[in-house]
């Protein structure tokens, strides 16, 4: 019996040193989880908050904090092409100074068994944007695009690209000492050539948003052309300017006039890092297929949320006599100055919209009953 001892003993003491050697806890005994850098906050660092003065807490780690799509090996924003030479003087431009900063490395994609995803484009060096984006052009408001903002919009390459490693870039570039004044801030506003197409669905974006002075960078829904604005609807998603690093979640259908007040709806989430890592962006929505208008508008009453990094941080309801929700697409663009950057102009320089992913799914992560406990919890839009 004493030899079967000892024995086991030394068979415990041994598993102790190996335990110890690699590090393992005793079952019973959680081992703390180191979290990512995108996600830690330090003692006394500024904690970002709610609009509502709530403190921000991270999502739990597990199903509903699904990374970005990532390919093997390639798991950072790195490299980038030069930017082109805008310059027609001798020996061409000085460098064009880029102001986004470094990005975290985001891990690969883990196994997900959620909601099956029915949208997702490339974004392979060798697949042209147009494959699966419009760009809209045009400088001005003689094109539409309103609040006396500086950027013309083009298709070049130096505005919108593919990187190797499977992200999509949206720059913004501003040279202020061009004499062409269609070459002083260039930019890029793309358009899905696919709708939303079903009236309930989950849209994700995990981006890296520009953040500076004179600068707004958009994520946002808009019907599909040709449509009547602002009665159709607006859903703006993930937008900041001038480096505030507050996001904006919004509904909009009606214009900016003291009776119409009541159609603009927002909130404010403060994301101190957004410009670091890449910020998880939802808009999940379930309205009726049935529910329209004899003039095929919407009747209203479907149900939008807005989620930042897996937390819901608004929903309203759908109103009335805007267009139904499978009919509306996808904008990403870098504006420059204008009314909303309260008339700043931005330093020489390039500034990138990382899209790290971008997909749409059949249903939030966790399925409808999750939306639906969501929902309870959630902040109304207030009145901008």
């Amino acid at each position: 019996m004493s030899s079967f001892r000892d024995h086991f003993n030394q068979l415990k003491n041994k598993a102790e040193e190996l335990n110890k050697k690699h590090n393992v806890l005793p079952i019973g005994q959680n081992k703390p989880q180191q979290q990512a850098y995108s996600h830690q906050y330090y003692p006394g660092q500024h904690q970002p908050q709610h609009s509502q003065g709530q403190p921000w807490q991270q999502p739990p780690q597990g199903q509903w904090q699904q990374q970005a799509p990532q390919p093997q090996g390639q798991q950072s924003y790195q490299q980038q092409p030069p930017p082109p030479n805008y310059s027609t003087r001798p020996g061409g431009p000085p460098p064009i100074p880029t102001h986004s900063r470094p990005v975290a490395p985001a891990p690969a994609a883990p196994i997900s068994y959620g909601p099956t995803v029915y949208w997702r484009p490339s974004f392979r060096p060798e697949i042209p944007v147009s494959h699966e984006f419009e760009h809209k052009q045009g400088h001005g408001d003689p094109w539409g695009w309103g609040n006396n903002e500086l950027e013309n919009y083009t298709s070049s390459p130096a505005n919108s690209f593919h990187t190797g490693d499977g992200k999509l870039i949206v720059r913004a570039i501003a040279q202020n000492a061009q004499p062409d004044s269609d070459a002083r801030h260039t930019s890029a506003r793309l358009v899905s050539r696919a709708t939303l197409a079903r009236a309930e669905g989950c849209l994700t974006a995990w981006l890296t948003l520009p953040c500076a002075d004179g600068i707004w960078p958009a994520f946002w829904l808009l019907p599909r052309e040709p449509f009547v604005w602002p009665h159709e609807g607006e859903v703006d998603i993930a937008e900041s300017w001038n480096g505030d690093r507050q996001n904006h979640s919004c509904l909009h259908w009606g214009f900016y006039t003291p009776e119409d007040a009541a159609k603009h709806l927002v909130r404010s989430t403060h994301v101190p890092d957004m410009d670091r890592r890449a910020v998880r962006f939802n808009f999940a929505w379930r309205c009726a297929a049935t529910a329209r208008r004899p003039d095929g508008k919407s009747a209203g009453g479907g149900r939008l949320m807005w989620y930042i990094d897996g937390r819901p941080v608004m929903k309203n309801l759908m109103p009335p006599g805007t267009r139904p929700i499978e009919d509306w697409v996808v904008l990403l663009n870098v504006a420059m100055g204008g009314n909303v950057c309260q008339g700043k102009v931005p330093q020489d320089g390039a500034y990138d919209m990382v899209v790290h992913g971008l997909q749409m799914s059949e249903a939030v992560d966790g399925g409808w009953g999750r939306f639906d406990n969501d929902w309870q919890h959630c902040a109304d839009g207030a009145v901008m």
